[in-house]
This record gives C-alpha cells, structure tokens and sequence, in this order.
C-alpha cells in the first residue's frame, strides 16, 4: 500500500471519529478532554506544584523541562513533515498558531506524562494518566484538529521520549542547569 493510500485511509478513519455539531454534550466533553492537553496547562500545573510542594519539586523540575524538550522535538519534526491539518472550524487557535498537524503535540506530551509518571510517580496517578493519555488523543481526531496517525505517532513520540529522558533522569537536572 502505497503512502498516499495510507493517507487516504487515514483520513477516511478519522472522519469517521468525528463528533458532529449536532452530539453537543458529546462535542463539549471532547473539547474538554482535548484542552487538557495543553501545554500551558501542564507547564503551568507543574510551576504550581513546584511553587506549592517541596516534596514534589524535583519531579516538577523535570517533568516540566522535559514537556519543553519534547515541544522543541516535536515542533521540528513538524516542520520537517508539514502535514496540514483535516479541514474545521473546531480548534482555531490550533489552526492559526500551528498549522501542522504531525505528529500531535497533544499526544506526545501525553505518552511522555504517562512514562515519567510510570518511572518517577506514583502508582496511582500513572493508572489516570494512562487512562486519560488515549481519551484526550482521540478528543483531537474526533473534535477534527489531528488524524489518527497524527495521534498515534504523537504517544509513540511521547512514551519514547519518555523512556529515553526516564533512563537519564537524575542526570537530567545537572546536565540542564550545571
């Protein structure tokens, strides 16, 4: 199967995980679901924790340096595929502020949480993180800013990420800040 066949395929697909206009409480969950992605959130979540909490200051600090290590990687490969985003009225700032779509930053950032939450916390928040990881990637497709490939290559993205950062993780904070 050639690449514009896989393409195709994937645009069917996803179009098929759409949420219509008219499935409103539906719609606003996703919406929901799909901002909680958001990097500002997460960035400023963890600023929060760091500011609030010694005990979980170190594991902030680099949860939070990762997030930006990660968007750099992602924004480059972005760059590098070009991949327009599906055709929607949902999502404009997306739209406006990153016309790309692959892979998904969303995603990515989702996989990468959901590794170092494994790796460095605890127990029970890596289970809602790894509940939550997957809800929110398919809010994006069926909201209409990503194709499933753009979601899937996202956590894929995302977990190696966080497998590659988990390993060098106490190493990570000196490296960065000497």
């Amino acid at each position: 199967m050639g690449l514009q066949r896989l393409l195709q395929t994937d645009a069917v697909w996803s179009r098929r995980l759409s949420i219509p206009e008219h499935r409103g409480g539906l719609r606003s969950a996703a919406a929901l679901l799909a901002h909680s992605g958001d990097s500002w959130f997460w960035l400023l979540g963890l600023g929060l924790v760091w500011l609030a909490s010694p005990a979980w200051r170190s594991l902030a600090l680099r949860v939070g340096v990762s997030v930006l290590l990660l968007a750099a990687v992602v924004l480059a490969v972005k760059f590098l595929v070009r991949r327009p985003r599906p055709a929607g009225e949902w999502g404009a700032i997306y739209r406006n502020t990153d016309p790309h779509s692959f892979p998904s930053g969303h995603a990515a950032r989702a996989g990468l949480l959901v590794c170092l939450v494994w790796l460095w916390g605890p127990v029970w928040l890596a289970l809602i993180f790894t509940s939550w990881a997957p809800l929110m990637s398919l809010a994006r497709v069926g909201l209409g800013v990503h194709y499933i490939s753009d979601v899937a290559a996202g956590l894929a993205l995302g977990l190696l990420a966080g497998l590659l950062i988990g390993a060098g993780g106490p190493a990570l904070l000196p490296v960065l800040f000497g």
